[in-house]
């Protein structure tokens, strides 16, 4: 058993992106040397998480309407008062998430249902540049 970890570099734009990374981790999975195993996709920090999506137009704006709902822009969050930042509604949203996700991948490719991709989802308040933790565990 091996583990290799790579990280992945995303700029976002401000206030709630989705982006799609399964590209740059199916890259990771396959310069990683490994052949089969599980790749763990992980964000630091508490205003993003990683998920999967059916990554089409419409269901990004269903996502975001449906962030909106839980976590409402223009309300005055209690974490508002601690640092003055105004992205307590970022920090609910990421909290709701969870920072990561697993997926299997075999012969070097990511093993994902026909519409499923990974995303990146940043809801801090301004444009930021993340950095992914991208660790892969298995066989070579």
């Amino acid at each position: 058993m091996a583990v290799v970890t790579k990280t992945i570099s995303v700029s976002t734009k401000a206030d709630l992106d989705i982006v799609d990374i399964t590209g740059k981790v199916a890259e990771a999975v396959s310069s990683s040397g490994m052949k089969d195993g599980m790749v763990n996709i992980f964000v630091p920090g508490s205003t993003a998480s990683i998920s999967t999506i059916e990554f089409e137009p419409n269901l990004v704006k269903d996502v975001k309407e449906a962030m909106e709902k839980l976590a409402p822009s223009g309300k005055e969050y209690h974490h508002h008062k601690t640092w003055g930042d105004h992205n307590g509604k970022s920090h609910v949203r990421a909290t709701l998430m969870g920072p990561g996700t697993t997926v299997p991948f075999r012969d070097r490719k990511l093993i994902l249902g026909q519409w499923q991709q990974i995303a990146l989802l940043d809801f801090d308040v301004p444009a930021r540049k993340r950095e992914i933790i991208v660790t892969m565990i298995g066989g070579r």
